[in-house]
């Protein structure tokens, strides 16, 4: 059941085109993060930064999952939200290892920065790059721990 959820999540967010596309290619990313650390700080809440691609179905999934669902509110009130392309892994790579987030274990990753910028959890096995087949349920599971890890 958990994987026709996640089909027709997926195939939703294929079908928006590709002017939705949930990562920026060619983005400044450290120039985001330094701006959502701003707003972050003033605001009193953490960033997550999300790592991934275009081209990644896992990571559209993911993306979903911060939109609508349970996970989309979970988010919104716990989280500033920085999205960073990694494209083929030849994007960003660095800035994902400063952070202590090994890509090489798949995307999606995320990394927490608090509000000062100092990362204060990061995903190192691959968590969430199995998205599709972990449904809503898990990852709002997932994101509400991560959500309670941060205190």
């Amino acid at each position: 059941m958990r994987a026709i959820a996640a089909t027709a999540i997926l195939l939703a967010a294929s079908s928006v085109g590709a002017a939705s596309q949930p990562y920026v290619e060619g983005a400044d990313a450290r120039a985001e993060i330094r701006a959502t650390l701003v707003q972050a700080h003033d605001m009193k809440v953490p960033v997550l930064v999300v790592f991934g691609a275009n081209w990644c179905a896992d990571c559209k999934v993911l993306d979903m999952a911060f939109k609508q669902g349970a996970s989309a509110e979970l988010i919104q009130k716990n989280f500033k939200v920085v999205k960073v392309d990694v494209g083929r892994f030849d994007r960003n790579v660095d800035l994902a290892e400063s952070y202590g987030v090994p890509l090489k274990n798949g995307i999606p990753a995320v990394v927490v920065l608090s509000p000062e910028g100092k990362a204060i959890y990061a995903t190192r096995a691959g968590e969430l790059a199995d998205a599709r087949s972990m449904g809503d349920t898990a990852i709002f599971e997932f994101f509400r721990k991560v959500a309670g890890s941060r205190h």
